[in-house]
């Protein structure tokens, strides 16, 4: 995975983009996507994550999100509507 923090700036710009309401899950928490603070807290280690995307762009959004968490080498799972 490349530096955490690289990650975390980059997955909060690209969900910045969207009007959907980005959440990823992890474990029993979730995490407002757009929120630096929450993803620092929760991306500490490599698990599987799950991401909640729904909103008028949502389409848009799963795609820019998949590509970026996987840039990162960070697994998530987009979960149907």
């Amino acid at each position: 995975m490349s530096s955490n923090n690289a990650a975390v700036v980059e997955i909060a710009q690209t969900a910045g983009k969207f009007t959907s309401s980005i959440v990823l899950q992890a474990d029993n928490k979730y995490i407002d996507v757009k929120s630096i603070l929450g993803l620092f807290t929760t991306l500490v280690s490599r698990k599987a994550y799950e991401l909640h995307v729904h909103g008028p762009d949502a389409a848009e959004a799963k795609v820019a999100m998949k590509e970026v968490f996987s840039k990162h080498g960070l697994e998530i799972d987009v979960v149907a509507d």
